[in-house]
């Protein structure tokens, strides 16, 4: 009998404490789990859209430029590719589940949702074109309209364009006895679809290494070059008559003292050959405004003068000239009052004034690539603004516009053989097309601010 009794008081203490290591388990568990739900979660990496708040050869970075180059040739384009901003977003904590409800599996996570782009340096209902009383432009590439990003921010932002190569003689002129206007058709569609204007680069640019090889072996006489000039020029600008509504006739023909470069119109016809190609151009459309395109002209010197001088001598012969591109391929040290002075020199000449290469150089003493800072952003947001102050000053009737050379870091010359585009930041949108600081500043200027 009392053997049985301690049997049964042995087992009854085992499932007691059984019972009790049950309990304090199951408590622990809970408490377990509400920690962990309650922790804040890691900021978890999204990969938006690409952004767009808001690509390539320039002429020429022009002695302007930060590096003192004197030109950069025309490079291959390429499709559109946008590489999407990576931001952090803060997930909230996670609500804690009841402590006896049994687990559940996880579903497959949801991807994020794109971030909102980022709207610190734009300014609400505003874009750079409905900022200004005046056109402002880029210059584009067809290959890149084909992208979906360059397209949206071109047709957005600007109110005109430049064929940055599609125009030029090569391009255009394969062969003695062959034209191909297939490009630069399709641009001049994209303008007229969204309302924009055309400004054609360019009829003749006197640089013998960008010139087709069969113009180079091109033999004849003088009056044989003569024909040859007239024959290009007309056939060009007859083509996109009342579609293109003013032109560089001629671009950088010359050197910074003042005088003519060395190239194979100067040889085969000589000096003439600028007033030559002013006065076939306007034959072929009476219309199209004429202007002549170069760099360096913001700092002044022997090349202003002897542009001021040779628009002087065509007036005296009844030679159409409108106007001067001022390439401003230009730098952080740019010294805006001597940038005034030239401007008032060609006011004061009666002719038209057309920014037409914009950009800012930012790499100045910097190594072969480097990141953009904020210090350099804002410098060169100041920069631009100072720029877009001095083209302010010029009364309306003179104002052609401000065209900037590219949409993008990305699309600028400056990166054309980059790969991850950082070896300068020149333009008003990142290579990722967000909104720079400049481009808060352009607009700003445009706004009276």
């Amino acid at each position: 009998m009392q053997n049985s009794y301690l049997v049964r008081t042995t087992n009854f203490t085992k499932y007691f404490t059984l019972i009790i290591l049950l309990f304090s388990s199951s408590m622990l568990a809970c408490k377990s789990s509400l920690e962990e739900d309650l922790a804040p979660v890691a900021a978890v990496k999204t990969t938006p859209a690409a952004v767009v708040n808001g690509n390539s050869s320039s002429d020429s970075a022009g002695t302007s430029g930060e590096d003192s180059s004197t030109g950069a040739d025309e490079t291959s384009s390429s499709d559109e590719t946008t590489t999407p901003t990576s931001t952090e977003t803060q997930s909230n904590p996670a609500t804690p589940t009841s402590p006896t409800s049994p687990a559940t599996p996880a579903s497959p996570a949801t991807p994020a949702s794109p971030a909102a782009p980022e709207k610190s340096n734009v300014i609400a209902n505003r874009t750079l074109k409905n900022s200004f009383n005046f056109p402002i432009g880029a210059a584009v590439d067809m290959d890149r309209l084909n992208g979906k990003t360059y397209n949206n921010v071109v047709s957005r932002e600007f109110s005109s364009v430049t064929a940055e190569s599609s125009m030029k003689f090569g391009a255009v002129h394969p062969s003695k006895d062959v034209f191909n206007f297939k490009k630069a058709d399709a641009i001049v569609a994209f303008a007229k679809k969204n309302n924009m204007r055309v400004h054609g680069h360019t009829l003749i640019w006197p640089k013998d290494s960008l010139a087709p090889s069969w113009l180079l072996n091109f033999k004849g006489d003088s009056t044989a070059w003569d024909n040859l000039l007239k024959t290009h020029i007309q056939t060009v600008v007859k083509h996109f008559k009342g579609q293109v509504a003013s032109w560089d006739v001629v671009n950088e023909a010359y050197a910074d003292n003042g005088t003519l470069k060395d190239n194979i119109w100067l040889r085969n016809i000589g000096p003439d050959y600028i007033s030559k190609a002013f006065l076939y151009a306007h034959q072929a459309d009476p219309n199209a405004l004429l202007f002549l395109n170069d760099y360096g002209q913001e700092f002044g010197g022997k090349k202003m003068t002897a542009i001021l001088n040779l628009v002087a001598n065509l007036r005296k012969c009844n030679i159409r000239i409108d106007g001067l591109g001022f390439q401003m391929h230009t730098v952080l040290r740019l010294d805006i009052k001597g940038l005034k002075t030239n401007v008032d020199r060609t006011v004061a000449a009666g002719l038209l004034i057309h920014f037409s290469e914009l950009d800012v150089s930012v790499r100045y003493q910097k190594p072969e690539n480097f990141k953009l800072d904020d210090a350099l952003a804002t410098a060169q947001a100041a920069k631009f603004k100072e720029i877009v102050k001095v083209y302010l000053s010029i009364p309306k009737a003179l104002q052609f516009g401000i065209t900037t050379w590219g949409v993008s870091d990305a699309d600028s010359f400056m990166n054309s053989n980059v790969v991850n585009k950082d070896h300068d930041y020149p333009l008003l949108f990142d290579k990722n097309y967000s909104a720079k600081p400049a481009y808060k500043s352009f607009i700003e200027a445009g706004l009276g601010k």
